[in-house]
């Protein structure tokens, strides 16, 4: 490369948490790092997932993407790939094992995208390897968090190293034994790093996270005490606490049957890239469950986050086509609520107690710690980095302003602190680092087939039709005169209760009345948009609610 300037273009990740994807450009050449997707905030009506806004790169016809880079195999680190492949169709996939395996299942199964599978490249990759990625040189390093193989990446530019964390803490007993490779990234700080990309998720949290190792006496705890059935809620892509639940049940005799297709598909690839190291007659078939004793049974599902579709959110209404709540059961939900989930997740707590199980979760237990680093682990992070420049990632801003302050106070001086959101860029060449101008960042809603067809007119629609219903009136008018013919029809939907409406209906009918007398003849064409400006008004002085008014006027 040649000194010149290098952009680092945020998509996703700043000013929330998930849908990560972060670019960096050299001149017309780019690689991507990660491509993740974010869970939908509970008035997000009928949206299954969000996606990063990636239409600048699509405009950019001048730009060639060399490849795209994974962290490790999170949702909110590949969720998109299927979107993102489907655009760059040419672009390579790296990623460590375990992570291309959850790629592969990813988009084996995902309706995102028009390509075989023999038409996706993606190579496989070691902490530790140096990659060549058109003219970008990328060395790997490995990072703990809660699941095998995540990894950092520190990226050669003509201005010193981009350093980007990827998810991280520092855990010195993590499942897979692997410890960080601290060597690795202290290292850099002798080379020069320009800029430090840096995990912010616990930025509010002080002290150190602690070691996944903690979670295991706490499941043999649970085991001891369950007399029934134990099932344990948490990610489909969590192969980590596979590993100790099975490590447990084994311990206590029990046998493990996994509920939920995802999980399901994830573990048969972890087992055959044997990264999740199991005996065969440990893992039983979901339907087979009922042929042992209920304090046999371990069932491994997905729903930890209150997912209505999931299985245990299902379990809790008793809508699952299998499995049914049972007197003795203990659930287990080995994950912390997504902000925006908590509300759901507590609603199939519940649920579940409701029908008569136990339900353990943190803080009750230590079933779960996070997999990201506190206050004191990312101080650790960049005093063995020492960058020039820093710039607080995957986060909502709150959290990537307290990392900003804590950078500041560890050192780096104010002005060399960039606390940005989406869209943000920030550009580095000879005379140092500025943030610059702002490209489309926002948020591409998919809901069923639809990828980015309903935006937040159409979001703002549904939370009112959520929140105070509607009401249609059609009725027939008389082209000439003007006057109403017959009765109207009314229909309500989630705002009354037609039949107990008497009074209303009749105030209804006489607004129509009057509006239509009002206009006479010379309606210009407004007399749809005047009754529902009429009804609108009516209805919000009688009830204090404003429904959406629907107006079909027939004329004759």
């Amino acid at each position: 490369m040649a000194k010149s300037t290098i952009r680092v273009v945020p998509l996703g990740g700043l000013g929330e948490i998930g849908k990560n994807m972060t670019v960096i450009e050299y001149g017309n050449e780019a690689i991507i790092i990660d491509t993740g997707i974010m869970f939908p905030a509970n008035d997000m009506f009928g949206v299954d997932y969000i996606i990063p806004d990636f239409q600048y790169l699509l405009q950019r016809k001048d730009l060639k993407i060399h490849g795209i880079i994974y962290t490790h195999g999170h949702e909110d680190h590949i969720g998109a790939a299927g979107h993102v492949v489907d655009a760059f169709p040419k672009a390579p996939l790296y990623a460590t094992p375990l992570t291309a395996g959850l790629l592969e299942v990813k988009l084996r199964e995902s309706s995102a995208h028009s390509l075989s599978m023999k038409d996706i490249n993606i190579k496989k990759f070691v902490a530790g390897d140096e990659l060549e990625i058109g003219p970008f040189k990328i060395e790997t390093f490995h990072v703990t968090h809660s699941i095998p193989h995540c990894v950092g990446f520190a990226i050669q530019t003509p201005h010193g190293l981009i350093v980007h964390t990827g998810d991280y803490k520092f855990d010195n007993n993590p499942v897979d034994g692997v410890k960080p490779d601290y060597a690795k990234i202290a290292s850099f700080s002798n080379r020069g790093v320009v800029l430090l990309m840096a995990d912010s998720t616990n930025a509010d949290k002080p002290g150190w996270t602690q070691s996944e190792s903690v979670i295991e006496p706490a499941f043999e705890r649970v085991f001891a005490q369950a007399k029934g059935r134990i099932l344990v809620a948490t990610f489909a892509s969590l192969i980590s606490r596979v590993m100790q639940i099975a490590r447990v049940a084994q311990k206590f005799n029990r046998k493990i049957a996994i509920a939920g297709y995802s999980m399901n598909r994830n573990v048969e690839m972890a087992r055959e890239l044997g990264i999740l190291d199991v005996p065969d007659n440990l893992i039983i078939d979901l339907n087979k469950v009922n042929d042992y004793p209920a304090h046999k049974i371990v069932i491994m599902a997905t729903g930890s986050q209150g997912e209505p579709a999931a299985v245990l959110a299902r379990m809790s209404m008793g809508r699952h086509r299998t499995l049914d709540v049972e007197k003795g059961d203990t659930f287990v939900l080995s994950s912390h609520p997504i902000p925006g989930n908590e509300e759901m997740v507590s609603r199939n707590i519940n649920r579940l107690i409701q029908r008569g199980a136990k339900v353990i979760y943190d803080p009750l237990e230590d079933v779960h710690v996070s997999g990201h680093g506190r206050r004191e682990e990312m101080r650790l992070m960049m005093n063995l980095v020492k960058p020039k420049y820093f710039l607080p990632v995957h986060g909502e801003l709150r959290h990537l302003y307290l990392h900003g302050e804590l950078a500041i106070e560890n050192g780096i001086p104010e002005e060399n602190v960039f606390v940005a959101e989406n869209g943000h860029v920030l550009e580095i060449d000879s005379y140092g680092a500025k943030l610059t101008e702002r490209v489309p960042g926002g948020y591409v809603f998919v809901d069923g087939s639809g990828v980015g067809d309903i935006g937040r007119v159409v979001m703002r629609d549904r939370e009112i039709l959520a929140r105070d219903g509607f009401l249609l009136v059609s009725l027939n008018v008389d082209r000439k005169s003007g006057k109403l013919i017959g009765r109207p029809e009314i229909i309500s939907r989630g705002f009354i209760y037609l039949r107990e409406s008497d009074d209303l209906l009749r105030q209804v009918s006489d607004v129509i009345e009057d509006t239509l007398q009002d206009m006479g003849r010379n309606s210009n064409g407004r007399r749809r948009d005047r009754l529902q400006e009429n009804l609108g008004k009516m209805l919000y002085n009688e009830t204090k609610r404003r429904p959406m008014v629907f107006t079909v006027v027939n004329e004759q």
